[in-house]
């Protein structure tokens, strides 16, 4: 007799860190291979962008996309088989997620913030190509500045004191010489 309901599962995929620069392309493949399974997708989002605990493919650094589906239990064989086939994926994990209620699922939805992390990234691509003059742009905060502008000027200094700060005195620990 085969269980062909469909389960849900929590699928981790890896990344390399040059992933961040087409992150569309990453979670496209991701949802590529979950569709290829006919998986249903619940939540997805990119996870974290993180220093991995040893190199994996010459890798130090690596971007994680973590996903809620329901699937049929067969299938996870063909999605792990095309998972490591894949040549840009380092790694992947896809365990059951029966233990995690659906809110807990649900409040890991992050496709809206997806959408909008790589309409950013494809933004400042742009502005950066665009500038042409070699210089990068850089934002902090609230307020952008490029990289050959001078640094603001700092405001005057007060003047130094003319009297030096006095000396802690220390006391005299020495021991008075032995008389003989």
């Amino acid at each position: 007799m085969s269980d062909n309901t469909k389960r849900m599962y929590e699928g981790l995929f890896l990344f390399p860190q040059s992933a961040i620069s087409d992150m569309q392309a990453a979670s496209d493949h991701v949802l590529a291979l979950l569709e290829r399974v006919e998986g249903e997708l619940v939540s997805f989002k990119k996870w974290d962008d993180r220093r991995l605990a040893y190199e994996i493919k010459g890798n130090k650094r690596g971007v994680y996309f973590l996903a809620y589906f329901r699937c049929e239990p067969p299938r996870l064989a063909d999605l792990e088989r095309s998972c490591n086939l894949s040549e840009q994926l380092l790694r992947s994990l896809v365990v059951r997620a029966d233990h995690l209620n659906a809110e807990d699922i649900e409040a890991a939805e992050g496709r809206t913030a997806l959408a909008d992390e790589i309409k950013l990234r494809d933004e400042q691509a742009t502005t950066s190509t665009d500038s042409g003059d070699g210089s990068s742009s850089v934002t902090m905060g609230a307020s952008t500045a490029t990289a050959t502008e001078a640094p603001p000027a700092p405001a005057e200094a007060a003047p130094a004191e003319a009297t030096p700060a006095p000396k802690a005195e220390t006391p005299n620990t020495e021991e008075p010489p032995a008389k003989d």
